[in-house]
């Protein structure tokens, strides 16, 4: 187990070097050995290329990263883009582990080690997880969002609607909510071994429904493998992660493992998108080739199962009629845009595919007070709106402006910028999508990290229409600062790409910076400004 998931202390005790114990002490110790479980208890043979060592050897807990290992833990070498595991497998034994799982035996392992290769070592993670937290996806309903755009926003408004007597974990790009508490996110979809481990501590706070975001790099490299879905959710499919997928299909391929059963598992009921192509091709698909899983479709086309008519979209909510096999109902949300209309269908379609009664899970959505980062107002006395968006891709973008663009009165103003060491490809088209909308944008810094600057500009200039409608600034605050300054009663500063998170990466640093509380520091001082 690793960061914040505990360890079987009394068992990692009893792994330590032998000191001075007394009778008691030494009987209590065998004991815990007794009852430790062992290796044999988590692999099959069939999982198995070969072995050296013997699998009758306890083991205290399970690791991924040797510098987390301690006495008694069972090491996986997990190959990786950036390091191979097997590289850290001396460091591993040296701090106590009593067995690796490598893809590759090493020539001459330590015999008092235990060495176990595997065909995948990260199949092997997910399976060996699954069992040593006994299962916990069996004991509760498991939702997985896949999509390129709407997967933050369709996991919290389920959690919102299917959250009744119990409670609802959630896994995703924002925080994990656990049951009993909640912890900071790392990563929008965790390894095998987190998620297991964390939906074993949502089980035993009580939850008998976990909602999750499922990322395509979660996908491809089996972090959910074996998940037992009870439904999974395809939002949309748009230009996104090429720099990992190479192409559009392949991208698209990697997506519908979820519900095929590619993962491992074919989900019970699949919740498709068809206002979206893909999720069109995914539907007709599903159909064809998965008869063991129940399509639910949503959408505002006339054929979707779940769909919304006279959309009604004002800048601070959106009105809309419900319309289900098993009835209608007038919604009124908070949620702007018509993508949220979108992300609004999903989130019933799947409730209502599980069973749930529309009249009475609809009633909850009166308390939903949004997804911070996603179109998150800045309300502090300005005579013009300032939204902050997570919008990093140029369909998000182009999405965004749309629907900003038909209900600003005034000029629409875009503070916006593009990651560095990505998709070098969607820059251009980022840029052609804030000109096509916006009356004036400042690009700048998103998260550069070990990239230059100046590479990325480069990469986003290609996408100029109106050289007169945007300038370029490298630091990020001052690019919001200025946009500030530039708007007036009426107009809309929209502020991209960064939306909930907290941090900006540059460099091999990572330091504080959130657009949210930057925006409102800036207002606050210039409001000072001019009273004074």
């Amino acid at each position: 187990m690793i960061g914040y998931l505990a360890q079987n202390y009394p068992l990692i005790h009893a792994f330590q070097p032998p000191a001075r114990r007394t009778r008691r002490e030494a009987m209590a110790t065998h004991r815990i050995f007794k009852m430790a479980p062992k290796l044999s208890d988590y692999f099959h043979e069939d999982e198995i290329l070969a072995v050296k060592g013997t699998l009758d050897r306890p083991i205290s807990g399970l690791v991924i990263d040797s510098r987390r290992v301690v006495p008694g833990t069972l090491f996986f070498a997990l190959p990786g883009l950036r390091a191979d595991g097997a590289s850290f497998i001396d460091e591993a034994v040296s701090r106590g582990a009593v067995a690796i799982v490598t893809q590759k035996m090493p020539a001459f392992p330590p015999a008092k080690v235990t060495f176990i290769q595997v065909e995948n070592a990260r199949v092997a993670l997910a399976s060996v997880a699954q069992r040593f937290y006994k299962f916990p996806d069996r004991e509760m309903t498991v939702v997985g969002v896949t999509g390129t755009n709407g997967k933050t926003t369709v996991t919290h408004l389920l959690k919102q609607l299917l959250n009744g007597d119990q409670p609802v974990g959630l896994l995703g790009t924002i925080s994990y909510d656990l049951g009993a508490r909640s912890v900071p996110s790392f990563r929008t979809t965790p390894e095998a071994l987190d998620i297991y481990g964390m939906m074993a501590q949502m089980r035993d706070a009580g939850c008998r429904t976990a909602v999750m975001e499922v990322s395509s790099h979660g996908i491809d490299q089996q972090r959910v493998r074996g998940l037992q879905f009870g439904a999974a959710v395809f939002t949309n499919l748009t230009r996104d992660h090429l720099d990992y997928h190479k192409t559009l299909e392949s991208y698209f391929d990697v997506k519908t493992r979820l519900f095929t059963g590619g993962s491992g598992s074919v989900p019970k009921v699949s919740v498709v998108n068809l206002d979206d192509a893909y999720g069109e091709k995914l539907a007709a698909r599903l159909g064809v080739e998965v008869p063991t899983t129940r399509v639910v479709t949503f959408g505002e086309d006339p054929r979707a199962q779940v769909r919304a008519e006279n959309v009604s979209l004002q800048f601070k909510r959106t009105t809309f009629r419900l319309v289900w096999p098993g009835g209608t109902l007038e919604v009124d949300s908070p949620l702007i845009g018509r993508y949220n209309v979108s992300n609004l269908l999903a989130a019933i379609a799947t409730a209502w595919g599980l069973g749930r009664d529309p009249f009475v899970f609809l009633s909850r959505l009166r308390a939903f007070k949004g997804v911070a980062g996603r179109m998150e107002r800045i309300e502090e006395g300005q005579p013009f709106n300032v939204l902050v968006d997570y919008a990093h891709t140029d369909d998000a973008l182009r999405n965004a402006l749309g629907m900003l663009r038909q209900i600003t009165p005034g000029r629409l103003l875009v503070v916006y910028g593009c990651g560095g060491n990505r998709d070098r490809t969607k820059r251009p088209l980022m840029t052609r999508a804030v000109q096509e909308f916006a009356d004036f944008a400042i690009a700048t810094a998103d998260n550069p990290r070990t990239e230059a600057i100046s590479q990325i500009f480069d990469d986003m200039r290609g996408g100029i229409t109106a050289p007169e409608k945007i300038t370029w600034i490298d630091d990020r605050r001052r690019a919001i600062s200025l946009a500030l300054d530039m708007a007036k009663p009426g107009d809309c500063l929209l502020i991209a790409g960064k939306g909930h998170e907290s941090f900006q990466e540059l460099a091999d640093t990572v330091f504080p910076f959130d657009d949210r509380q930057v925006a409102r520091e800036l207002i606050g001082n210039k409001a000072l400004k001019v009273s004074s």
